[in-house]
């Protein structure tokens, strides 16, 4: 038995304190919850920023640089499409139509590979499919360089519809991390939003230069490197990758109650991404177009952040009434013909995005089963993408028909007007039954 040591105190000598050792008890390596501590001087103290706290547990910040870096070319791959087809063939409508169908094999692949990713685990399922939808970008590259015939973009294109959802496989890995910290999971599902909003505000513009300072076929090969390499360093972090779940007869997502509802809430919502896009860049139509489309992702992403700060979340319903009473102020804006006061408009219609995003991901895993988490995401990023194709071609249409330029943001306001009437109509984010309990959704 070690014998206690002796130190000098004014009084005399005196047994020096001893610490419990049972520090391992706590996932950080000390015994008490989080938060500011009196012993400032102790090397367990974790900061008070939520953020910080997140990325201080082991492996996080390896996982997350992987998923950015995979997630970056999302932004990029359709731009640098559009870009090195309308070059090679002249034609912009060919160019969308290639595009539109690799978004149609994808939104039908994507919760295919995601039941894949959630039976057999990301590592195994992830790497393979993203370097068979490398191959199809790699491959249409070459088709288009070498002006191939027309179908041969459109099957290589398909092609590249294999590739794993890097955003609901991080936000599995926060799930299965902080499954008993719902405070600090809000944090990361807030953090996710925003990465997600910064990954598509920067890709665009990335490609855009690439294309146009080095070859049209530029933007494309980068954003391939850059996804291959993301998700194998992403899927080289094993230690956070969840366990596999043991196979249940739960059957698809689709039929938890409650998820149903929330995916047609999801598709209304992309409806006002998809038309928001096509209308400002009609309104605008010229080289600051980007950038003033840019300042809705930008304050969406600023929203998110703080939005994951905060201590309580806010009701589903109430985030969408908010987002509905925002994307009046693009309209409002938009009559007054001052391109300034279009930008602060998009500005602070942003800022209901992220809270709302965060907050129906947040809903989505609550109602998945844990079994089939990275198929729940991922059929949920379905529905945006099916919303937001929709959206775009309301808005182009309500473009060219529409008998004021400003009329055209009308579409965005009804469709979040939609999103919120069905939240409402279906009581999204009521009492549902998850796991064997009875929660109470946000």
């Amino acid at each position: 038995m070690p014998q206690p040591d002796l130190i000098p105190t004014p009084a005399g000598p005196a047994f020096a304190p001893r610490y419990r050792d049972h520090d391992h008890d706590h996932p950080y390596g000390h015994d008490r919850p989080y938060g500011p501590r009196r012993d400032r001087g102790r090397p367990d103290v974790l900061p008070r920023n939520p953020y910080l706290r997140l990325f201080a547990r082991p492996g996080t910040r390896a996982f997350t640089a992987g998923g950015l870096i995979a997630r970056l070319p999302a932004g990029m791959f359709g731009v640098s499409a559009v870009i090195m087809i309308a070059a090679a063939y002249g034609s912009y409508a060919l160019a969308g139509a290639v595009t539109a169908t690799g978004l149609a094999v994808g939104s039908v692949t994507a919760p295919l590979i995601a039941r894949l990713v959630d039976r057999y685990g990301q590592a195994r399922v992830a790497v393979p499919a993203a370097a068979y939808a490398a191959l199809g970008h790699l491959v249409l590259s070459l088709c288009v360089h070498e002006r191939a015939p027309l179908w041969a973009l459109f099957v290589t294109t398909a092609v590249t519809a294999t590739a794993p959802n890097t955003g609901g496989m991080s936000r599995a890995r926060w799930a299965h991390l902080l499954r008993d910290d719902p405070d600090a999971l809000h944090t990361a599902n807030a953090f996710e939003q925003a990465a997600d909003e910064l990954c598509f505000m920067l890709g665009p513009v990335l490609a855009a230069v690439l294309c146009s300072a080095l070859f049209p076929e530029a933007g494309t090969l980068t954003a391939t490197a850059l996804f291959l390499g993301g998700v194998l360093l992403f899927t080289a972090q094993r230690s956070t990758e969840p366990p596999v779940a043991p196979r249940t007869p739960a059957g698809s997502p689709l039929r938890a109650p409650g998820t149903a509802p929330l995916l047609a809430v999801f598709l209304a919502t992309g409806a006002v991404f998809g038309s928001m896009e096509v209308v400002t860049l009609a309104y605008v139509d010229g080289p600051v177009a980007g950038p003033v489309l840019a300042l809705q992702a930008a304050g969406s992403c600023a929203a998110g952040l703080l939005y994951g700060r905060a201590r309580r979340t806010v009701r589903l319903r109430t985030c969408l009434a908010a987002m509905t009473a925002l994307m009046a102020l693009p309209l409002l804006a938009a009559s007054t013909g001052s391109l300034l006061a279009l930008a602060a408009g998009l500005l602070v219609a942003g800022v209901a995005t992220a809270p709302t995003m965060v907050t129906g991901m947040g809903l989505l895993q609550r109602l998945t089963p844990a079994a089939r988490l990275n198929e729940g995401m991922t059929l949920a990023v379905t529905a945006l993408l099916a919303g937001i194709a929709a959206g775009s071609a309301s808005g182009g249409w309500a473009a060219d028909h529409a008998p004021f330029p400003s009329s055209g943001f009308l579409v965005p306001l009804a469709a979040a007007a939609a999103a919120l009437a069905l939240a409402s109509a279906f009581r999204v984010g009521g009492r549902h039954r998850q796991a064997g309990t009875t929660a109470r959704c946000a």
